[in-house]
């Protein structure tokens, strides 16, 4: 993966904005009237996805397409226009309903949990974009309304539920860039994750054995182990604390109605008859000094 980061919203927002939503002149017909925008972006993504995100520039999708780097900026300003088009094609949502789960705001919040891992999985390269301030597209837009259709009934506020998305989002990306950076790096050093590890082992029996590390060295064997999936724990803490929240905010809300005038009785009953007098010789109320 290419060091250095990108960021969207860097070309000129109004004509991203254009493009994205389709709302500007299009390219009149050219020398290749096969040329379009959608096709453009497609190979920016494919370069991105096959290359890195450095080696996509006009001149390298322009040779790509077979034609001359100038044909390109009929359809499209600039790279950092080309970025942010790039960004909402690969976010395309799926059309299957199944795809967010079975139908609760849990099932849906998982699904997305694992789908947007998949997606930093596809296309790598989107770790190396900084989005703290993203164009918002239809392809954007139709994945949140999605998302948030099926996570509405929570109960929370909207801001909560906005940050119900993002603190998913963000715990994605950390996991994302783990398992991506663990790729590299073996791509990058020819050892296998194994190979490295049995590297170390020699010195690391060593340290376990001298004491020194009481709690390390009392740990399972398979502590370390590949076979723990490490992401799908965190993403179920994550959705149990927030199954917590909307338990509480139901609860809440259900107070109120428990302790009303309906909780009292039927309505038009008698009121319940007042306590008897204790019985003589039983302790009574001290009279009020």
């Amino acid at each position: 993966m290419a060091s250095g980061t990108e960021t969207s919203g860097s070309g000129d927002i109004g004509r991203t904005l254009e493009l994205l939503w389709d709302t500007g002149r299009r390219p009149s017909r050219g020398p290749r009237p096969g040329l379009t925008l959608e096709r453009i972006v497609e190979v920016a993504v494919e370069v991105a996805d096959r290359d890195g995100l450095g080696a996509v520039s006009m001149r390298r999708i322009a040779t790509e397409l077979g034609t001359g780097t100038m044909s390109l900026y009929r359809y499209v300003p600039g790279k950092g226009e080309l970025l942010d088009l790039m960004l909402d094609r690969v976010q395309r949502p799926s059309q299957d309903p199944a795809d967010l789960g079975d139908g609760d705001w849990r099932s849906a919040l998982q699904a997305l949990g694992r789908a947007t891992l998949a997606l930093y999985r596809r296309h790598t390269w989107l770790l190396e974009v900084n989005q703290s301030r993203p164009i918002l597209g239809p392809a954007a837009l139709d994945g949140m309304e999605r998302v948030l259709g099926r996570i509405k009934p929570m109960g929370l506020t909207d801001p909560e539920l906005i940050s119900a998305i993002v603190m998913i989002d963000g715990y994605v990306v950390g996991a994302a860039r783990t398992q991506v950076y663990e790729r590299e790096a073996e791509r990058s050093s020819g050892l296998t994750d194994a190979e490295f590890w049995r590297a170390q082992e020699p010195v690391l029996v060593k340290a376990m054995s001298s004491g020194r590390y009481p709690v390390l060295s009392s740990l399972s064997e398979d502590a370390f182990g590949t076979g723990f999936d490490h992401f799908e724990f965190g993403l179920q803490r994550i959705l149990d604390g927030l199954e917590v929240l909307v338990a509480s905010r139901r609860a809440a809300t259900e107070a109120p109605a428990a302790s009303g005038p309906a909780a009292d009785g039927p309505a038009g009953s008698e009121p319940a008859a007042a306590d008897p007098a204790p019985a003589s010789g039983s302790a009574a109320p001290e009279d009020p000094a």
